[in-house]
């Protein structure tokens, strides 16, 4: 895996980015920028996509510097951040979006005819019907697309716990919807 190179020298401003120093954070995301761009290049399909991509990217890392542990791990998740984003909107471009398998709405005649705004408060009455465990787990992979391990740490869970919980979330948003 690629790691964001220069960053492996300057623990330091990391560290005062997490403890909340602003020109630190401001500096982490200047320095980044031409790596997570670089990196972005190579991993988007199109050239459209890098700048949304690098976007999405130091927008995460603004947010979520705090929570990360190390600066390996601020690396790889870099990395991981900038994939899924370019694969995010590679399936933006072809109709598809998500984190797992989908529901196909042709499947169902009665949610294939009903217009996007209506489909899109079915979905949120299917969330909130859920057990708030399960509720739980699917906004925070699927709003605020933390990786398994970040929710199995939020939630105090092993990781093949939390990988259940939002499956079976998942199953019961389907049959919500096709009921």
């Amino acid at each position: 895996m690629e790691t964001i190179r220069h960053w492996r020298h300057d623990s330091a401003l990391i560290a005062a980015a997490q403890a909340g120093d602003e020109r630190a954070l401001v500096s982490l995301l200047e320095a980044g920028q031409p790596d997570i761009r670089r990196y972005a290049r190579r991993s988007c399909q199109h050239a459209d996509d890098v700048d949304d991509a690098v976007q999405e990217t130091l927008w995460l890392l603004f947010r979520r510097v705090g929570t990360l542990r190390t600066l390996t791990s601020i690396s790889g998740w870099l990395v991981t951040v900038v994939r899924r984003e370019c694969s995010r909107m590679a399936r933006r471009m072809f109709g598809v979006s998500g984190h797992g398998p989908e529901y196909d709405i042709a499947d169902n005649p009665r949610l294939s005819a009903r217009p996007p705004h209506e489909l899109r408060i079915d979905l949120a009455d299917a969330i909130r019907s859920l057990p708030e465990h399960y509720r739980e787990v699917i906004l925070l992979r699927d709003v605020e697309e933390m990786s398994i391990d970040e929710i199995a740490s939020a939630l105090r869970l092993t990781r093949e716990s939390a990988k259940a919980r939002l499956h079976r979330a998942r199953t019961m948003i389907r049959e919500y919807l096709k009921d």
